[in-house]
């Protein structure tokens, strides 16, 4: 019987990476979102309006930072919105920068107003208005407008109807400070509140508190 020949095996090179790779700590965002995230939160608005931290979409550009707010007239919520801001240093395609801002609100409104065909360019020419307003300056703006009707039926037949605003728009802002365009927006989701502007000799005071951390009268 023949011998087994035994198989030569042979070493392989040693491979490209580490079998164990250690990861440092993530780059520092850059200074030019940092400096713009800072203005996103404005230390006063008008008292209506109570603003919070949200969390930011993550794939939409490489770094983001997000608030929202709420209107309210006495404990009645009016609009609800938020803002959020898109940075990416090498711009994307619509762009007019490496910045973006990302905006929505949504109030409830009177049927025989979001029956008015003209509620649209209304609506819209709130945002422009507002951003000339505050001399914010922007490019690439565009969005949209909808008006929502919920009506119930069955078990929920006797349930009011109701009928809502949705604006959503998109801009970029211009410079790295976000105040102005954060002041256009709180006036947005005033107006679709159906409450004005405040003039401009009349100042805004702190913002409250988020309503969920109120103390509670006992």
């Amino acid at each position: 019987m023949p011998p087994i020949a035994t198989p030569v095996l042979r070493a392989l090179p040693n491979p490209t990476y580490s079998s164990v790779m250690t990861l440092g700590e993530p780059p520092a965002p850059p200074a030019a979102f940092r400096r713009a995230l800072e203005t996103l939160r404005p230390a006063e608005v008008r008292p209506e309006i109570e603003l919070e931290d949200i969390p930011a979409p993550q794939r939409l550009a490489p770094y983001s930072g997000a608030v929202g707010a709420s209107v309210y007239r006495d404990d009645d919520e009016l609009a609800v919105g938020r803002l959020i801001m898109l940075f990416d240093p090498d711009g994307q395609r619509g762009w007019e920068g490496p910045f973006r801002l990302v905006a929505y609100v949504r109030a409830d409104m009177e049927p025989e107003i979001t029956s008015d065909p003209l509620l649209g360019p209304v609506a819209w020419s709130w945002l422009t208005e507002a951003l000339d307003s505050h001399g914010a300056s922007y490019a690439a703006a565009g969005g949209t407008v909808t008006r929502a009707v919920s009506e119930g039926f069955g078990n929920k037949a006797e349930d009011p109807v109701t009928t809502e605003l949705e604006l959503r728009a998109s801009w970029s802002p211009l410079d790295e400070d976000l105040s102005a365009h954060v002041a256009a927006w709180c006036d947005l989701m005033c107006l679709a509140a159906g409450i004005p502007p405040l003039p401009p000799d009349v100042a805004a005071l702190h913002p409250r508190p988020a309503r969920r951390e109120d103390p509670k009268v006992p």
